[in-house]
């Protein structure tokens, strides 16, 4: 019923902290690759900003999804209470329930495949700058 509002509060704490990450961040790493051949590449190492804005897009996509989805089943609607599980307390102690338990859960959810891809990240990364270190 309002699952999604869950996300969309997480996307806002994490488009915050991006916004933080961002100013406090310095000139990205470089590392040049030698692809053979005579051919070389710059890398820079991915910013922890940009990787928190994978994350906020991960979130807002889902909460926007989820949305539109409780739009089309008429759970959310464009006039007070914009909830209608809102209007009846017997409904609005199971919307309650429903956002503590699925909303969470799917914010959890998506937070662990975040983390999975910035695994990913690190050993792709640390991959790339021992490459550049055997190649010097």
């Amino acid at each position: 019923m309002a699952c999604f509002l869950i996300s969309a509060g997480e996307a806002i704490a994490v488009s915050v902290a991006a916004k933080i990450a961002e100013k406090k961040e310095k000139d990205p790493e470089t590392v040049r690759l030698d692809l053979g051949s005579g051919h070389t590449e710059v890398a820079e190492k991915i910013p922890f900003s940009r990787k928190l804005k994978w994350l906020r897009n991960m979130l807002w996509g889902g909460a926007i999804l989820l949305a539109f989805e409780h739009v089309w089943h008429g759970e959310v609607v464009p006039w007070f209470p914009f909830l209608t599980a809102a209007a009846d307390p017997v409904d609005t102690a199971e919307m309650l329930h429903e956002m503590a338990t699925v909303g969470v859960t799917m914010a959890v959810l998506v937070t662990a495949v975040w983390l999975g891809v910035l695994a990913v990240c690190a050993v792709i990364e640390k991959r790339a700058r021992k490459t550049a270190a055997e190649a010097e």
